[in-house]
């Protein structure tokens, strides 16, 4: 067996065509293709998908319980696999605890630099916490707990499993006589047998006083013992007042009493007990029931519906208890009821949210207010269906406590360089590097001895970061959050950071989302991990990447069943030569997608302009949109471009359109509303979450299907109506498998299998419902034909032709009809959103909202897609993109570059005109790199 190369035979997983294939290991190698040629059934469903299961199947059965098996691919033999790792472009991490800095594991780094070089503040003083004499211990013990009853304790054991046994017989071999367990106090001769697998918390009784002033010589001993039993360490139990005071011979204020019984890394981490907040458990928020969605609408009255969780059934009853209410405090302060909410003063507006619960209104009894109705509701319910609908209501803001840095004040005590940990994660990766590379001059000589290899792998990994283009993010920034090209050049940059070698690195298009000024660092970080001695193979479309890759596979020509061939491989000089390769056509300039001769003018009266933009790192931007044109957003990865068009534009235009009664432009701070009839966003978001949702039921044409198959003479004798040809409804469906075509089979140790349905044999359908037939196709078989496939099949059907038309106008002729949603890829599901759009009948009063369409797109693609969005915008409508594609950038009307950089540095307008004026800006990095496309 050859070990430079992985060889692959036969493979024939979905529409790969039974190919053969020799891929160069420790090389950076890039397979690209048109949409659905089959390049990601390459890559992750055959060698990824072979190189884990191998893997996992070496493992123990022990082992293997713990870990996802991998189904085998439809493929001959693999051979010179390593274990492989998937990057994909998706946001993995759903866990609200989840951050850049545990990603990457930085924040781990963090943790033990604070542990060991960190100096403990008083919070009260703002003076460095020195050790405490047993003197000043005891004089502290008199001063605050005069007269009470008190335990001194001393803590050997802290949150840890095991018996103890020998612990404990030497604690009695010393004359100790009780011991404290979980906050029990036992004879030490009567401690019960310890649970193994339990962490328990050890206290040993050294004294037992009530505290006078003339103590202090019996004090003074019980403390020395319970010191020098633990370390350092005492429990001071207060029996009257049932507080604990912690003391140290180490970190402690003798001002204020405040103590840290000890600085090691897990007092810095928000997922453990001794570091996290009190009040949030270190999530950093708190969800409270926020006004602005309990009234989302403030100019209807209350009685004209101002109160969005009245129309739900949650209040019940209640409801005509609180309109009553309501109804005399709005007569007492002389309010008529159709007075519009926003016109309500403050005072009244806070007593009808938060109540009266202090009754300094009479009449009132006690009100207790909407708001704290439904928080007490939501609390105190055991219905899932009342919580559920409440909780739309929620919103989350920063902890009160801790100020959203997740930690209690103990941690915040200890800082380096006047920065606690969580003043460090939230500085942005460029600011934190920079305080890094100052760190090592503001640390005494002991200091940077102990500091020197931390420092080193925090400053490796922020580079890292820096290089992947997302010096703007900060190690705070929750994972949930990020997009799915950020997640995935975080973890290609932990990765770097692992220094693991012999590695086969499998990555879904790590260009996506980031500019062309950061591509160069983004590709020399990918020869970086070639260099560790791993196998990189990439899937991607970006120019750059193509051409610096050592080995590159084009798979084609087209897609579906029209691709799944290898038609070009080798190096960027062979490929180019192919002809039959569409890649190298447009890599040579033969295709190309050419700049428009005229562009569409700007009417000054036919505008929409949204003023006082405050969204994230926007800071009261005034951003003017002419209508009836092609609109590019663009600058460098987190400049403000989402901000601006999703979370405010779209939003507002979707509150105005959609949800309120209140039709006054200057309230949403926008003008031109009346230009547009609707906003529409086209995202990459699935069609659908289960695998019933297909092409089909969510264009619609599966309606003109079902009526077609049932309008058939066949149907007519036998009764079936519309109903009986969907898989969703008893009736037609198989009811063995309930419309899936597939069973579950759950498998001990090993992935759960799907199996193909033994009585309809993936049919879906009963056998019944499968005798009707239309030119000898069931309906099953329908489902199953391809879009190209279905279109020839309908043709002369206009009903079922015209929805099949879009779909192949998008470039999707190659998906089956059928298909399941959860097998679409992003930019497979906005298009079918795109063909659903072009089936409607056209405004030409639209605006159509895309962020980064060109995802997962090959030059041939972008294309056909730019031909659709013109067409939209031929109409009359308004299409706006937030784009890096540059191919698409010069064929727009109109460029609103933001920047200049990411993060808090960025948010600016650095541009807005044509692509002509643009390369003339020399401050947009864009204008920069367009210059070489125009």
């Amino acid at each position: 067996m050859n070990q430079d190369k992985i060889v692959i035979k036969g493979a024939r997983e979905h529409n790969l065509q039974n190919i053969n294939l020799e891929i160069p290991k420790n090389k950076l190698v890039v397979i690209t293709g048109v949409s659905g040629s089959g390049k990601s059934t390459l890559a992750f469903d055959t060698i990824y998908s072979e190189g884990q299961r191998k893997y996992v199947e070496s493992l123990s059965a022990y082992a293997r319980q713990f870990l996802q098996m991998m189904n085998k691919p439809d493929v001959d033999k693999i051979e010179g696999l390593s274990p492989a790792i998937s990057i994909e472009q998706k946001t993995s991490q759903k866990n609200p605890r989840s951050t850049v800095g545990t990603v990457t594991e930085i924040y781990d780094y963090l943790r033990v630099l604070f542990a060991r070089v960190g100096i403990p503040y008083s919070p009260k003083t703002g003076l460095p916490i020195k050790s405490q004499t047993i003197s000043e211990i005891c004089d502290l013990i008199i001063n605050k707990n005069l007269n009470n009853k008190i335990y001194i304790l001393s803590p050997i054991v802290r949150d840890r499993k095991g018996e103890y046994k020998k612990e404990i017989e030497e604690l009695k071999k010393k004359g100790f006589q009780r011991i404290k367990i979980d906050k029990i106090v036992y004879d030490i001769d009567e401690v019960p047998k310890l649970k193994k697998n339990f962490k328990h918390n050890i206290d040993v009784l050294i004294d037992r006083l009530v505290i006078k002033k003339n103590i202090q010589q019996r004090l003074s001993e019980s403390i020395e013992v319970a010191l020098t039993l633990s370390d350092g360490l005492l429990y001071l139990e207060n029996l009257d007042k049932k507080q604990i005071t912690i003391f140290s011979s180490k970190f402690a204020c003798p001002v204020s009493g405040f103590s840290i019984e000890e600085i090691e890394p897990r007092l810095f981490s928000f997922n453990a007990p001794q570091g996290a907040c009190n009040e949030c458990d270190g999530l950093g928020v708190e969800k409270f029931f926020d006004e602005n969605k309990v009234i989302p609408d403030d100019s209807r009255s209350l009685i004209d519906g101002a109160i969005k969780p009245w129309e739900t059934k949650v209040f019940g009853y209640q409801k005509n208890i609180f309109i009553e209410t309501i109804s005399k405090i709005l007569k007492e302060f002389k309010i008529n009821k159709k007075t519009p909410w926003r016109k309500i003063p403050n005072k009244i507006k806070n007593l009808i949210l938060n109540g009266d619960e202090n009754n300094e209104i009479k009449f009132l009894n006690k009100f207790e207010g909407i708001i704290n109705f439904i928080d007490r509701k939501y609390s105190q319910t055991e219905r899932w269906w009342i919580q559920y609908e409440l909780e739309k209501y929620l919103s989350e803001r920063d902890c009160e406590i801790c100020k959203g840095f997740r930690l209690n004040e103990k941690s915040l005590a200890v800082k380096i360089d006047k920065n606690h940990i969580s003043e460090i994660t939230k500085k942005s990766i460029d600011e934190t590097l920079e305080w890094f590379e100052k760190l090592s001059d503001k640390l005494n000589k002991n200091q940077k001895k102990i500091a020197e290899g931390i420092i080193k792998e925090i400053k490796d990994r922020l580079i890292f970061l820096n290089h992947v283009g997302l010096d703007y993010l900060s190690l705070s920034r929750a994972s949930k959050t990020l997009s799915g090209g950020e997640s995935q050049r975080i973890r290609l940059a932990s990765q770097i950071g692992s220094g693991l070698t012999g590695v086969l690195y499998v990555l879904d298009e790590p260009s996506i989302g980031l500019h062309q000024k950061d591509n160069k660092q983004l590709i020399e970080t990918l020869f970086k991990l070639r260099d560790l001695g791993n196998t990189v193979i990439v899937v991607e479309h970006d120019e750059d990447t193509i051409k610096n890759a050592d080995h590159i596979i084009d798979i084609g020509v087209h897609a579906g069943i029209h691709g799944g061939n290898i038609i070009a491989e080798g190096k960027f000089e062979n490929i180019i030569k192919n002809k039959k390769s569409l890649t190298a056509q447009y890599l040579t300039k033969k295709k190309n997608i050419d700049v428009p001769i005229k562009r569409r003018k700007y009417k000054k009266n036919y505008i929409l302009q949204i003023n006082k933009i405050n969204a994230n790192n926007l800071n009261n931007l005034n951003v003017t949109l002419p209508l009836s044109n092609f609109i590019c957003i663009t600058g460098v990865s987190g400049s403000g471009k989402s901000s601006l068009i999703i979370d405010t534009l779209y939003q507002r235009l979707d509150e105005f359109f959609n949800k309120s009664l209140n039709k006054d432009e200057n309230h949403f701070n926008i003008k031109g509303i009346r230009n547009i009839d609707k906003v529409i966003d086209i995202n990459q978001s699935p069609i659908g979450r289960t695998p019933r949702s297909n092409p089909a039921t969510y264009t619609g044409s599966f309606t003109p299907i079902r009526d077609w198959f049932s309008n058939l003479n066949e149907s007519s004798a036998r009764g079936y109506k519309p109903g009986r040809f969907s898989f969703n409804v008893k009736g037609g469906r198989c009811e063995s498998c309930e419309g899936d075509g597939v069973k579950k089979i759950e498998m001990h140790f090993l992935a759960d299998v799907y199996v193909e349905c033994d009585i309809c044999k993936g049919k879906r359908y009963n056998r019944e419902t499968l005798e009707v037939k239309y030119n000898n196709k069931s309906i099953a078989d329908i489902l199953d034909m391809t879009v190209a496939e279905g279109y020839e099949f309908f043709k002369k059907i206009p009903s079922i032709k015209q929805k099949l038309q879009t779909l192949m106008d998008v470039g999707l002729d190659y998906i089956k009809i059928g298909q399941s949603a959860t097998t679409l890829s992003g930019g497979e599901a906005q298009r079918i959103k795109l063909s659903k759009e072009l089936s409607k009948r056209s405004t030409g009063k639209t605006l159509y909202i895309l962020d980064e369409p060109t995802t997962g797109l090959h030059f041939d693609d972008v294309k056909k897609l730019l031909t659709i969005l013109h067409t939209f915008v031929d109409e009359g409508n308004t299409v706006i993109i937030i784009e890096h594609n540059l191919d698409i950038i010069k064929t727009a009307d109109h460029i609103i570059d933001l920047g200049p950089v990411g993060g808090d540095k960025g948010g600016e307008i650095i541009f807005e005109g044509t692509p002509e004026n643009i390369i003339k800006e020399r401050k947009s990095f864009t204008g920069k790199y367009l210059k070489n496309y125009i």
